[in-house]
């Protein structure tokens, strides 16, 4: 057992030490962000199954709080209402459930966040392919080699791994410095 805990410890911390290469690109991403709550504009989250809990996790920092007391921002996790999921899924088929909820609650000026670890995900790309349409700014969390959410997205925050969990706990990272970067923005330290 312990070895087999180190073992997971020692991916775990491989995983992180990539981090600093995103840097950049993280930072662009939250800048996205700030400018589109700064202009009124809300963030959209989405993802399936550990990527839709990281949705709901990273919209609940926004709308509840992260480390510092503020309103509410404007963020939805598109994965919490199982009627709206499911009545998609079975109208309009799965690879429909995100993009349907998009185009009925996307502004111009919104960011969509999709989040897939394969960076392929067909209800994730389809969601994010009609960003550029409703004048809204796409973000891919993705894993591997950033797969079709390359094209699909403005930024694509490639995690450089191929191991699902790994990808997953870094993208709660990263989620988590946006979350962070856009309360130092409305505390006036950005």
């Amino acid at each position: 057992m312990k070895e087999i805990i180190s073992d997971e410890f020692n991916a775990h911390i491989s995983a992180a030490n990539l981090l600093h290469s995103l840097t950049d690109i993280v930072a662009k991403s939250a800048q996205l962000c700030i400018s589109s709550l700064n202009n009124g504009g809300k963030i959209l989250i989405f993802g399936n199954g550990g990527s839709a809990a990281d949705a709901q996790h990273i919209a609940a920092e926004m709308v509840g709080r992260y480390k510092i007391d503020r309103n509410g921002l404007p963020a939805i996790a598109l994965t919490t209402d199982s009627s709206i999921l499911t009545a998609i899924g079975n109208d309009f088929g799965y690879t429909q459930v995100f993009a349907r909820q998009v185009k009925a609650l996307a502004n111009k000026g919104d960011v969509l966040i999709g989040i897939s670890t394969s960076g392929s995900s067909a209800n994730v790309i389809n969601a994010l392919k009609i960003s550029k349409d409703l004048g809204c700014k796409a973000i891919g969390f993705s894993g591997g080699d950033g797969g079709k959410m390359n094209k699909a997205c403005d930024i694509n925050i490639v995690v450089p791994n191929e191991d699902t969990p790994r990808i997953q706990e870094i993208h709660i990272v990263v989620g988590h410095t946006i979350c962070h970067l856009i309360d130092q923005a409305i505390n006036g330290q950005l």
